[in-house]
């Protein structure tokens, strides 16, 4: 048999394999992992480690209602130029756990479950941060220090479990003064129909540490190398952290923004749970401003996953860049 006929016997064989190949079904044999993996990500900053744990998604819906001042149209377009979709707002919830070599420091708690079906408000993927912080090595037990950018359902309410026993039992909590006593008094209990739910959750929640508590003070030291900057507005004693560690600086942002497009690019919108929606947004320009200007590293609450990156002046407003995610361990 020639070379030529032995190429050609062969070339057919191969195409009727193919062809029995092609006539057997595809058949999909793996079942869909419906289950949410636990999310966290950790990081050396300067001489620490940090870890950044979920408490799961928190979707507003239809952006409008949060954004009551401003033109509908423009929101639309933003999202829609963004590749966002336009009737359906989601921020997430990115608590820091940083570990100093001294303290295991803890800032915002997440949702939890303390208010029973309150805790859901915001739908059923909230309120993941324990679950999680285990599934980082880190026990509850372990938290030196909690410190609260502000005292919403979203950043407390994760201090004390269902029956109202500390999660965290071995740990002093930090917050402004104007923060625990607004949130805490009865007589605040009007105007917005969330406000009723949010003081009885702050005062579950933070009555339980009251013999434990640290006033935080705007430019002072929470713990060394951490430095609180005040920023009231979105509440009365909204904070701030520079975390400062062999010459590098974060600043975890907590509130200050909640949406890394509609107020980054508008910084002087509104935010309907905002306290003083105006003194919000002078707090929030002011603050990117900075940011933009030292190109501080930025750790933003509820900036997507894992909210960490930086802030850069774009137009009239500014943009948001991420950090990229190492995952091979070596950061």
């Amino acid at each position: 048999m020639s070379l030529q006929r032995r190429a050609l016997f062969r070339a057919g064989a191969g195409l009727a394999a193919g062809a029995a190949i092609l006539q057997r079904p595809a058949l999909a044999a793996a079942p869909f992992q419906n289950a949410v993996p636990a999310a966290w990500y950790r990081f050396r900053f300067g001489e620490y480690e940090a870890t950044i744990v979920s408490d799961g998604r928190l979707p507003l819906g239809k952006p409008e209602p949060a954004f009551p001042a401003s033109p509908p149209d423009e929101i639309v377009g933003l999202l829609r130029a963004n590749f966002l979709p336009p009737d359906a707002a989601t921020l997430e919830q990115n608590a820091l756990v940083l570990n100093t070599g001294r303290q295991l420091i803890l800032f915002d708690t997440g949702m939890g479950d303390s208010m029973g079906a309150d805790s859901k408000m915001f739908g059923p993927t909230t309120g993941r941060l324990m679950g999680n912080l285990r599934a980082a090595g880190i026990q509850p037990e372990q938290i030196d220090l909690v410190v609260l950018s502000h005292a919403h359902s979203d950043h407390c309410w994760a201090l004390v479990d269902a029956a109202g026993n500390r999660n965290f039992p071995n740990a002093q909590v930090a917050v402004s003064e104007a923060d625990l006593k607004y949130w805490t008094d009865d007589a605040n209990k009007r105007g917005p129909a969330f406000m009723t739910t949010f003081i009885d959750g702050a005062k579950k929640n933070l009555s339980a540490y009251r013999d434990r508590m640290i006033m935080v003070r705007d430019k002072a030291e929470v713990a060394p190398g951490i430095v609180a900057l005040a920023t009231p507005g979105h509440t009365v004693g909204h904070h701030c952290y520079a975390i400062t560690s062999a010459g590098q600086t974060m600043v975890y942002t907590g509130d200050l923004a909640h949406h890394h497009i509609l107020l980054l690019q508008r910084p002087m919108w509104e935010f309907s749970f905002d306290t003083d929606p105006k003194l919000s947004a002078q707090s929030r320009s002011r603050m990117l401003d900075q940011l933009a200007t030292d190109k501080f590293a930025v750790l933003s609450y509820h900036f997507p996953w894992p909210g960490l990156g930086h802030v850069v002046k774009a137009g009239e407003g500014y943009g948001w860049i991420p950090e990229p995610m190492d995952l091979t361990g070596t950061g």
